[in-house]
């Protein structure tokens, strides 16, 4: 923990005393902040949401079959005879272990989706920053999510100007 900190420190050092060196001036993006308020994001964002609500339909389903056999489970008890209960119980434990699989595939499916998409957004972001960047004669311009920033001047947050341009390529290319 302690060498991540030291190197994230020290990379954050020079990054800034490289764009020091230069005679502009050094903007800030927050990454998370373009993509969720992008046009494109916000598209990614209601693509992800429809996965979830299918995978919500699915669960539900599954749930209130579970909950059935539970309960016919326990109607039953009193009346069945043992090995056909032991059966019966037996079943129910599979549908209960293979509905936690499934919530456990869903969360991991999830976590890959979103992974996908901000691995497309990523270059889209990076190259509106650059144009941003270009027209604005900022020598270089750094993510305030990557940790590192301490403090900045508020003057220097290029986040609404890079999803302005963001979203002017997203449309141009639609």
């Amino acid at each position: 923990m302690k060498k991540g900190l030291s190197f994230l420190v020290v990379v954050s050092v020079i990054v800034a005393g490289i764009c020091s060196a230069g005679a502009g001036e050094i903007g800030l993006i927050d990454m998370k902040g373009v993509i969720l308020q992008s046009d494109a994001g916000k598209a990614a964002g209601a693509d992800l949401e429809k996965f979830i609500e299918g995978k919500k339909e699915q669960r539900t389903k599954l749930e209130g079959q579970l909950q059935k056999m539970q309960d016919d489970l326990k109607k039953q008890a009193s009346v069945l005879p043992e090995n056909v209960y032991k059966e019966k119980e037996l079943a129910y434990q599979k549908e209960y272990r293979d509905d936690k699989r499934f919530i456990e595939d869903t969360n991991a499916e999830m976590k890959i989706k979103d992974q996908e998409l901000s691995q497309k957004l990523i270059p889209e972001v990076i190259s509106a920053s650059n144009t941003v960047g270009k027209k604005g004669g900022y020598t270089c311009i750094m993510d305030i999510g990557s940790g590192g920033i301490i403090y900045y001047d508020k003057g220097n947050d290029l986040t609404k100007k890079v999803v302005e341009e963001y979203n002017k390529a997203y449309k141009a290319k639609k």
